[in-house]
């Protein structure tokens, strides 16, 4: 029996989508790595100071290690739908909690219990606005029950780019966060807040910094007494600040580099004075960045999302931020919108690879040497991962310093002012690939596109990419015009052209 030309578009679309699917499946690799050795025993310090895990000291208390590797992620699920904190004991969840909508910076306190930032799409305890609202804040949750201890949040017009992103313990009992509404920073202490720093002190502000997603501040770290690192997002920059002081020190500020990125269409940053110039630093250093990690001595960890990689930074002789090592792939697959990285005490880094939906853990010669596929482990949603620690380390930060002379003990091991130990610059081989930032080539409005599709469709697969959506488009199409061929032939019509 022949054939209709109908039929046969409708044939071919199908088939053409299913041999993508098909292909893309068996030739993508295996997301779950095991094997690695956790036997390394925690550093101490070698200055003769007392080991200690409080924020400025850089060397954590050396505690007995678990037989496997024990792993906390919190889960964004898809764009803040679905959010889950993971506690991995080696490649299996040991607990968790999935009371929010979407969760983002997870830390363990001294106590056992999980600090999280979180946020809820809908709420009913509005203050000023009224019926509708969304809330978000960071809770404490306890690891035996999963359940939630307590919770310091606040109502929010809108979830979107309003979440709080990221807490830190600082040390006194206190918390410092990021609130991305307001674009500002601030510590809480007995439940009061207690100091901010606003960016718009810094950066210029538009009338309303509510309005828009103008700076989207998404990390901060305690980096010693009063002073911390914080990511700027929009300006793909990162500060130091101190309280008192404001900040001290940028890392890739702005040299004359193009402010495209920055502005964006004017719903970025603004130029409110009008001299044509933003404080934007340099995206081929970094880009878009998410939850940098401060390892002392002049180097700080980047997770250079936009950029898909992760790089360390040097501080170079004149004062400027220098890619000293790179990874860009791992485990046979690319990295996919990273947002955390954090250095182990063994030399090794736990890499939160957003897009590619999985935890992996890298060598210095960027290998994998363990991973998990965290879309596999979620009870809904797409399973974005937004951040992971490593326990019993956590992402400790090394004490700050201003770019002065450091002494060094007879070691090596560099020490700050009080004699208190911090991180040296690890030598790490240099990674191959371009350390002065990604190929800008390619489609960026096809990349958009998977990445919203990934987000918000739970069964797209960690594979998909820009061919896939393309094959799937075109696959689409051939049903479409085969369905309405085939349809106008029963009834004795054709396609115009076709007559």
């Amino acid at each position: 029996m022949d054939v209709s030309r109908g039929s046969a578009l409708i044939l071919l679309g199908v088939g053409l989508f299913l041999t993508t699917m098909l292909v893309g499946a068996a030739t993508a690799p295996d997301r779950s790595v095991g094997g690695v050795d956790v036997s390394t025993p925690t550093p101490e310090p070698t200055d003769g100071t007392p080991a200690s895990s409080d924020p400025g000291d850089a060397t954590p208390t050396a505690t007995p290690l678990p037989d496997s590797p024990q792993t906390l992620v919190g889960v964004q699920g898809g764009w803040v739908t679905h959010g889950s904190v993971l506690g991995y004991d080696g490649q299996d969840v040991a607990w968790r909690n999935t009371q929010a909508d979407g969760y983002f910076e997870v830390s363990m306190l001294d106590d056992g219990r999980v600090l999280a930032a979180f946020a809820n799409e809908s709420s009913t305890d509005c203050g000023e606005y009224g019926d509708s609202c969304a809330r978000t804040g960071y809770r404490t949750l306890d690891p035996e029950t999963g359940e939630i201890v307590d919770e310091y949040s606040f109502p929010v017009g809108s979830i979107t780019n309003s979440e709080v992103h990221a807490m830190d313990a600082t040390g006194n009992g206190g918390v410092v966060y990021t609130d991305m509404e307001a674009e500002r920073v601030v510590v809480v202490e007995n439940g009061t807040e207690a100091w901010e720093w606003n960016a718009s002190d810094h950066y210029e502000a538009p009338e309303d910094p509510t309005s828009r997603d103008w700076l989207h501040i998404n990390d901060v770290d305690t980096i010693g007494d009063g002073r911390f690192l914080v990511s700027v997002r929009n300006a793909n920059q990162l500060v130091i600040v101190e309280r008192g002081e404001g900040v001290v020190e940028t890392i890739n500020e702005d040299t004359g580099t193009s402010d495209e990125n920055c502005l964006r269409g004017g719903d970025r940053l603004v130029d409110a004075d009008g001299d044509g110039d933003v404080r934007c630093g340099d995206p081929s250093v970094i880009k878009e960045q998410h939850n940098p990690q401060w390892l002392g001595d002049g180097a700080v960890l980047v997770a250079d999302s936009e950029n898909d990689r992760v790089v360390e930074l040097h501080r170079a002789e004149n004062g400027s931020w220098e890619p000293a090592w790179v990874v860009e792939e791992t485990g046979g697959l690319e990295l996919y919108w990273p947002r955390d990285a954090d250095r182990l005490p063994n030399g090794n880094t736990l890499i939160t690879d957003s897009r590619n939906k999985r935890v992996v853990e890298v060598n210095p010669q960027g290998e994998a040497v363990w991973s998990v596929p965290v879309d596999e482990h979620v009870t809904s949603g797409s399973g974005i991962p937004y951040e992971a620690d490593r326990l019993p380390f956590g992402e400790f930060s090394g004490s700050y310093d201003d770019g002065s002379e450091t002494a060094t003990d007879g070691d090596g091991t560099a020490t700050d002012g009080d004699g208190t130990a911090t991180p040296t610059k690890t030598p790490l081989p240099q990674m191959t690939g371009d350390a002065g930032g990604a190929d800008e080539s390619g489609f960026p409005l096809l990349t958009e596109a998977v990445a919203g599709i990934q987000g918000t469709f739970s069964l797209v697969p960690f594979w998909f990419r820009e061919v896939h959506l393309v094959a799937t488009v075109v696959g689409f199409l051939f049903v479409l015009v085969g369905g309405v061929d085939h349809l106008l032939s029963t009834r004795g019509l054709s396609l115009p052209g076709n007559e």
